[in-house]
């Protein structure tokens, strides 16, 4: 009997076990499996930190190799700028002229076209019966200076001594004065001239330092005095003459600011200097002198054009850029700003166009500087960019 009860113990503790068990199995079930609670946090969209929309990375160096050329924004409009035409030449003492200063055969060329030369080296040698006569000369002069200071130094002894007058002192003093003269002008034109020792040959001298540009000398060719034979600029020494209409004239003044424009859409800039008084005759034009600031990428000779910005013209409240510098995207005209990171895509307002400028009326400031030559590129960038973001 006593058996029989422990075995119902035991199964009905066996019962309340199955039943904790499964109890406790539901529950973990539900915790372990139960779908996650969606936060909001969750459901947010991701955004890339740092990226600015319209901002194009870009560093100084990778924008120069892609050809990218930027400008400092002025104010003015289209009203403001005078157009011209105008050409770099050189100035008036940085071009020289050389020419034989006898009549005589070429027999040395020591620089060729393109060399460069010091202002005092000679560029070529001559043969010349004047060297002869210059060599001469010089030898005269020295022979007189020598024997008017021998003179001079015995009348002073024996006029010291007591024994001849004043008269013949003063004279000996002004003939060794004569020879000194003399002896100077003789030798100068012989220095000038590059006369040789032997007095057989003469120099062709530069006046100033800078390159040949011109070499008509043949080795060998007689010349007469006074041929051109060779040309040497400094290439440092160069101004712009641009031609502009006689209304226009009047309003430049000097000190007048000036941007030259460049092939490849580089610019520099300039300062009007002067302007001349008249109209050429067959152009019907004025010549304004302008000075570049700044030298690279200008060649004596080169065509170009010219921005001249007359002080208080036109609409100061504008500003005018090349028209290749605004760029449509998305149905909307951008400019190009540099930033310290690359470029910054800014919509503007556009007004009047002409000249391949167009005039900003709003969106920009004087001091900015833009992409101007390259915005394209900048706006393929811009599309890719925001493609990927």
């Amino acid at each position: 009997m006593e058996t029989e009860t422990n075995k119902n113990k035991v199964i009905a503790g066996a019962a309340v076990a199955a039943l904790v068990l499964g109890g406790g199995g539901v529950m973990l079930g539900r915790t372990m499996f139960a779908p996650a609670p969606t936060t909001a946090v969750a459901a947010a969209p991701a955004k890339e930190d740092g990226h600015v929309e319209g901002q194009i990375l870009m560093d100084t160096a990778r924008a120069k190799a892609a050809g990218i050329v930027t400008e400092a924004l002025q104010s003015g409009g289209l009203g403001a700028e005078i157009l011209a035409q105008g050409v770099v030449a050189s100035t008036p003492e940085g071009e020289a002229v050389l020419t034989a200063r006898a009549d005589g055969a070429v027999v040395r060329i020591n620089r060729q076209l393109g060399d460069f030369v010091r202002a005092g080296e000679a560029v070529a040698v001559m043969e010349s019966r004047d060297a002869a006569s210059i060599a001469a000369e010089r030898s005269s002069a020295s022979a007189r200076l020598a024997l008017a200071r021998s003179t001079y130094a015995r009348e002073k002894k024996l006029f010291d001594a007591k024994v001849t007058a004043r008269q013949d002192l003063e004279g000996a003093q002004a003939v060794l004065a004569e020879a000194e003269a003399e002896a100077r002008r003789s030798q100068s034109a012989a220095s000038a001239a590059k006369v040789s020792g032997d007095g057989r040959t003469l120099g062709v001298v530069s006046l100033i330092s800078g390159r040949v540009t011109k070499a008509d000398a043949k080795l060998g060719s007689y010349v007469l005095a006074g041929t051109e034979l060779f040309r040497v600029s400094d290439p440092n020494r160069i101004q712009i003459n641009a031609s502009v209409l006689a209304a226009d004239a009047r309003r430049i003044k000097p000190g007048d600011t000036a941007v030259i424009e460049l092939l490849g859409g580089e610019t520099v800039d300039a300062v009007v200097r002067s302007a001349t008084p008249s109209l050429d005759p067959e152009s019907k034009t004025a010549t304004i002198v302008l000075t570049p600031q700044g030298i690279g990428g200008l060649t004596p000779g080169q065509g170009l054009r010219a921005r001249i910005k007359p002080r208080g013209g036109g609409d100061t409240g504008l500003i005018a850029l090349p028209e290749e510098a605004v760029q449509t995207v998305e149905g909307k005209e951008v400019v190009f700003v540099k930033t310290a990171k690359g470029f910054q895509a800014t919509t503007v307002v556009t007004g009047k166009r002409g000249g391949g400028r167009i005039e900003i009326v709003d969106g920009l400031k004087p001091g900015a500087i833009i992409a101007t030559k390259g915005a394209f590129l900048l706006k393929a960038e811009l599309g890719k960019g925001e493609a990927e973001h």
